[in-house]
C-alpha cells in the first residue's frame, strides 16, 4: 500500500469567513497532526485550494483573504499542490496523474466540507480504483440551513461518515490512521 495525504480547502473562508466549520471542533487540529505524521513517515501530502469561478462568487476567489491557506497548513512542507474549481478534486486538475506516476494506491482524506469536496473527492478516488481512507476527526463542516431545509453540522458529518463506510471509504478517526502508519 502506497499513499498519499490530500488536504482539502483548509481555507481562511472557513475560519474568518461566512462558512466557519463548527463540527467537530478538533478538525484542524487532527488535520495538522495527519500532515505532521504523513510528514515523518514519508507519506506525500497534496494540498487542495478551492478557487471560485462564478462572476459573482462572494468566497473563494482568488487573490481574497478567504481564499488564502490557513498558515498553520500553508507553512508545512507539502509534495503537490493542486488547485480546483468543483468539489471534486479530480475535476479538471492532474491530481489523479501525479498520483499514479508515483503508484500511490490510497488517498486519505482530510480537510473540508465534509459533504461537498472531500465527499465528493471520495467517491472519484473510489471510481478511479484508489482505496480511500476518510479521516472522521480530521474533516469537518457546519450548520446548514436552505430551501430544502436545515441540518446540524453534527448530523450532516455523521451522515456523510456512516454514508461513506458503507462502500467509498473505510473511515477512521485520525489517532487510528497515524497508529497503522507505524
Amino acid at each position: 500500500m502506497k499513499r498519499a495525504l490530500l488536504v482539502i480547502d483548509v481555507q481562511e473562508e472557513y475560519f474568518s469567513g461566512k462558512l466557519t466549520v463548527t463540527y467537530p471542533p478538533e478538525s484542524l487540529e487532527n488535520i495538522l497532526k495527519a500532515m505532521d505524521t504523513a510528514q515523518d513517515q514519508e507519506i506525500p501530502i497534496i494540498i487542495v485550494q478551492h478557487t471560485a469561478t462564478a462572476e459573482n462568487a462572494e468566497a473563494f476567489v482568488k487573490g481574497t483573504p478567504g481564499w488564502e491557506l490557513i498558515k498553520e497548513v500553508s507553512k508545512r512542507p507539502y509534495d503537490h499542490m493542486v488547485e480546483k474549481t468543483l468539489p471534486g478534486s479530480f475535476t479538471g486538475t492532474d491530481l489523479e496523474r501525479w498520483l499514479r506516476e508515483r503508484d500511490i494506491d490510497t488517498v486519505t482524506i482530510s480537510g473540508y466540507m465534509s459533504q461537498m469536496c472531500c465527499d465528493t473527492t471520495a467517491r472519484q478516488a473510489f471510481h478511479r480504483g484508489f482505496k480511500v481512507e476518510f479521516l472522521s476527526d480530521g474533516t469537518g463542516t457546519l450548520n446548514v440551513s436552505n430551501y430544502a431545509g436545515k441540518v446540524t453540522g453534527e448530523e450532516l458529518h455523521r451522515a456523510i461518515l456512516v454514508t461513506q463506510a458503507l462502500r467509498f471509504s473505510e473511515v477512521l478517526n485520525t489517532a487510528d490512521w497515524m497508529a497503522r502508519l507505524e
